[in-house]
């Protein structure tokens, strides 16, 4: 399994676009993700297999991989199948929904996680919303600790920037577990925010990879 060293104090890159833009394309993705390795990045985020082969066919830094499936509940590699099927596609660390929420095919997230080590050697991402779902990774054993729902589920508020909050409560709970923090980090201050509440590292994606987003902020602090 890969060394998380490297990533510790990094910005790693979420590479996505939405179903039905004009981005949503797998070889745009694996371009957009070989841009910003380019710009320095140690580690890119990619959803879906496609995207995940095509990055691996260009890209020897490490993947994290997720397949979406939905919009409701458990989205995030919502299935044993989807997570086992990232790893073949090229991910040496696959993202899941780390909420207690119903799974689709039944299985719990601590059995989620049990049977994915059992059927393959991969480093494991908790994509998690609050303070109970981040114990419950970190009792299923996951590697990296993750702050990508808090405030996209009913469990935290929205903040307005990221969730520093639950980054240090986190560290705190789970000081030997990498923390990262994900979500609406949208400026640099936010970056520099979040890596001095203790984030091992943190995940950007739509700020630097979604242009629709960006214009759409340019176009409203001009108007």
């Amino acid at each position: 399994m890969i060394d998380l060293e490297p990533l510790h104090g990094k910005l790693i890159v979420s590479c996505q676009a939405y179903p039905g833009e004009p981005m949503r394309h797998p070889e745009t993705m694996a371009q957009v993700a070989q841009a910003v390795v380019e710009g320095g990045t140690p580690a890119v985020r990619l959803q879906g297999l496609e995207d995940i082969r095509q990055a691996r066919a260009v890209l020897d830094v490490p993947i994290i991989g997720l397949v979406k499936e939905g919009h409701e509940g458990v989205y995030i590699t919502p299935t044993l199948d989807l997570a086992i099927a990232c790893v073949d596609a090229g991910s040496d660390i696959v993202a899941l929904d780390a909420t207690d929420r119903p799974r689709p095919d039944g299985l719990t997230f601590a059995q989620t996680v049990a049977q994915l080590r059992e059927a393959r050697e991969v480093r494991i991402m908790a994509d998690c919303d609050s303070m109970a779902s981040i114990e419950q990774a970190a009792e299923a054993g996951c590697d990296i600790l993750n702050t990508t729902l808090a405030g996209y589920t009913d469990a935290r508020q929205p903040t307005e920037g990221p969730d520093l909050d639950l980054v240090r409560e986190a560290v705190a709970a789970y000081p030997d577990i990498p923390v990262f923090c994900e979500g609406r980090i949208h400026t640099f201050d936010d970056a520099r925010a979040a890596l001095g509440a203790g984030a091992y590292a943190i995940v950007v994606g739509t700020a630097i990879t979604h242009p629709t987003s960006i214009t759409r902020w340019f176009i409203d602090a001009i108007s």
